[in-house]
């Protein structure tokens, strides 16, 4: 799916997300390893200010949940439950609740 860009499309031409956020007057956050999730997620839901979350991911990462495109959210992918993928993180009831 997308020529193996599963987790970003990437440009040299992007901008920095956070500095941007910051130019209006919101906040930018960024996570670069997952140890760092939890907190900056909370982070972003108790910011009373609009939140830009750069979430920096392995080039080779599946990161789900993915909606394929053309598809709408009710054909989410939510992973190979059966497959032999080290899959970093386990969607739980709760979490897929969310999405």
């Amino acid at each position: 799916m997308h020529g193996g860009r599963y987790s970003h499309s990437y440009s040299e031409a992007l901008p920095d997300f956070v500095k941007l956020a910051e130019a209006y007057q919101c906040v930018g956050l960024r996570a670069e390893k997952p140890d760092e999730l939890d907190d900056l997620i909370l982070q972003m839901i108790e910011t009373p200010k609009p939140v830009i979350f750069d979430c920096r991911v392995s080039k080779m990462a599946n990161c789900f949940p993915m909606i394929p495109s053309g598809e709408s959210h009710n054909n989410m992918m939510l992973g190979d439950e059966g497959s032999d993928e080290d899959i970093m993180f386990e969607i739980s009831e709760a979490g897929k609740v969310l999405v």
